[in-house]
């Protein structure tokens, strides 16, 4: 084998293996479907709803942390409608405000807009979990990039939420979130 198509070979495989593997194997790869019946039936009405306290790390494309968040969240519910509403404080000292409109359908399907969001997200609620795809953009001072995300929220048995989120450019990951979400502590 001559070395120009040696290298081309080592190219496609690396190319392979970090662009379109994630999607078969991994955390992209995994389906609402996967968790029915799996465990306590997650109910975004009950589950996101009240005063909700959040801490979180999030992952930069090296998957080393940079930065840490704790956030107070407040859930309400009319219906199939909700509005949680998010105040994050960053090891920064900044302060993030943001507010989620969901809509649940009858089907177990979710649709999501934030101010933030280009367009709106789509999910599906499934057994004890919550999938959520959306496309998120940064605020200026992040360099203001649209970022593709993957968003799923597990329900654990005592209530604890578990939120994992990847964050992508070009099929590339270059951010990771991860965060508990329980009732807020009286």
């Amino acid at each position: 084998m001559s070395p120009v198509l040696s290298v081309f070979c080592a190219v496609a495989l690396l190319l392979f293996l970090m662009v379109l593997s994630p999607r078969w194997m991994g955390f992209r790869a995994q389906r609402p479907q996967d968790y029915a019946g799996k465990g306590p039936a997650m109910d975004p009405r009950k589950h996101l709803s009240g005063p909700i306290l959040c801490e979180g790390v999030i992952y930069g494309p090296t998957g080393r942390v940079t930065s840490r968040f704790v956030a107070e969240m407040e859930g309400t519910w009319h219906g199939n409608k909700g509005v949680l509403k998010e105040r994050f404080q960053y090891d920064t000292g900044t302060i993030q405000n943001r507010e989620w409109r969901l809509s649940l359908g009858n089907d177990g399907t979710l649709k999501a807009e934030a101010d933030d969001l280009v367009g709106h997200g789509t999910g599906t609620v499934e057994g004890p979990s919550v999938q959520m795809l959306y496309k998120l953009r940064l605020p200026a001072e992040a360099g203001g990039h649209v970022l593709n995300v993957t968003d799923w929220m597990y329900l654990c048995e005592n209530g604890t939420i578990m939120n994992r989120s990847q964050f992508t450019k070009f099929g590339i990951k270059v951010a990771e979130l991860v965060a508990t979400m329980r009732p807020m502590p009286v």
